[in-house]
């Protein structure tokens, strides 16, 4: 399939009010996409579902699902070019109000930390933005820009469009095997990757580390913990630390409970500060800090790579993988505007005027190509 075709099976879908996911894994060429063959609208239950799954931040609204079974699965390759869009001039316009009322949020925030109701909490606001690009142009213009991200356009005609970049794996498993992360902390790239990093960052950090590792002791075994690096998402560094190791547990649903939302999109603990961001923040987040990606997906495996070794390919597998990805660096997009989602993990020693102005360089990675 040609990418032409590729595209036209999309907007063909889109005009038709058909859902479909189209999306690529971070590193890799391969572009996919599922196209449902009916505007049914299909939720997960239990997790031991097959398709792409979208799910909220909070928990108590459903998790969409675009089941595979039927789906009609197409694909291609999409090499990025060196051309990206340039990020030198982006205008960041924005009512003195919306500044003013994310600043005082952040503070109370702050506030709310210095009495222990929580350690930590992540803040958010919403910013709309205007557009003239159709969504499946904007998606194209993703794909090229962030090469090292998920990048997904995602639509039901029941529920919207989102799109987005991102740079955070959720919950990756292949069989029992399972690999996370936790990405914490932010500042804006000048060309190095040798970053100075401050205590707050450090220990918004390993709030998220520790977490995982406390949450996964009762669904893992055989953990394994990496040394914490410096990673580039868009014009953005970010302090990440890799987690792996082996499940206990058949139950995805629990494993996935216990993860999400983890501290790097809700805080900790997750109760008090989750109770904080759904009073506090004044819109719903929807999507954005939820999760999205491949799940219970059977891909087949061989012992040998030979296509003409007939004999050891009958001694092929099959294996059944999820990979999801936790939404962040999204877009909700409807008619001529995009409203973009951004936050900032806000901790004792936060700053409320440095926690805006990284909201503002966080929109500018999703600005980029619009």
């Amino acid at each position: 399939m040609t990418t032409t075709d590729f595209f036209t099976a999309l907007t063909s879908q889109l005009e038709a009010q058909l859902p479909f996911v189209a999306y690529r894994k971070p590193k890799m060429t391969t572009v996919k996409a599922l196209l449902q063959d009916t505007a049914q609208l299909h939720t997960i239950t239990d997790y031991t579902e097959s398709g792409f799954v979208m799910a909220p931040f909070d928990d108590r609204e459903l998790s969409i699902l675009i089941p595979s079974d039927i789906s009609k699965t197409i694909e291609i390759e999409f090499s990025s070019s060196t051309n990206h869009i340039s990020s030198t001039v982006i205008s960041s316009e924005f009512k003195i109000s919306e500044k003013n009322g994310h600043i005082n949020l952040v503070q109370k925030g702050i506030d709310t930390i210095s009495e222990d109701t929580f350690k930590k909490v992540v803040l958010s606001r919403e910013e709309v933005v205007e557009t003239s690009e159709h969504p499946l142009v904007l998606f194209q213009k993703i794909l090229e820009t962030y090469p090292t991200a998920f990048v997904y356009c995602w639509y039901h005609p029941k529920v919207g469009m989102w799109l987005g970049a991102t740079p955070e794996t959720l919950l990756k498993t292949e069989n029992k095997r399972f690999k996370t992360m936790a990405l914490a902390g932010t500042q804006e790239y000048k060309g190095t990757l040798d970053a100075k990093w401050t205590s707050k960052e450090y220990g918004e950090q390993q709030f998220v580390t520790d977490y995982i590792i406390a949450n996964f002791k009762s669904e893992a075994s055989s953990i394994s913990v990496s040394d914490t690096k410096t990673v580039k998402a868009g014009n953005l560094l970010h302090l990440q630390t890799e987690i792996s190791g082996i499940l206990t547990t058949k139950n995805l649903k629990s494993v996935l409970d216990k993860l999400h939302p983890t501290p790097a999109v809700c805080g900790v603990p997750r109760a008090a500060s989750k109770a904080f961001i759904l009073k506090e923040e004044l819109y719903n987040r929807a999507f954005y800090s939820g999760f999205l990606g491949e799940l219970n997906i059977k891909e087949k495996t061989s012992r040998n790579t030979n296509r003409r070794n007939v004999e050891n390919n009958a001694y092929a597998a099959i294996k059944t993988v999820s990979n999801l990805f936790v939404n962040l660096r999204c877009m909700q997009w409807q008619d001529d505007e995009v409203t973009l989602y951004l936050g900032g993990g806000i901790t004792k020693d936060s700053n409320a005027v440095a926690e805006w102005e990284e909201t503002v360089a966080k929109a500018k990675v999703m600005k980029k190509v619009l």
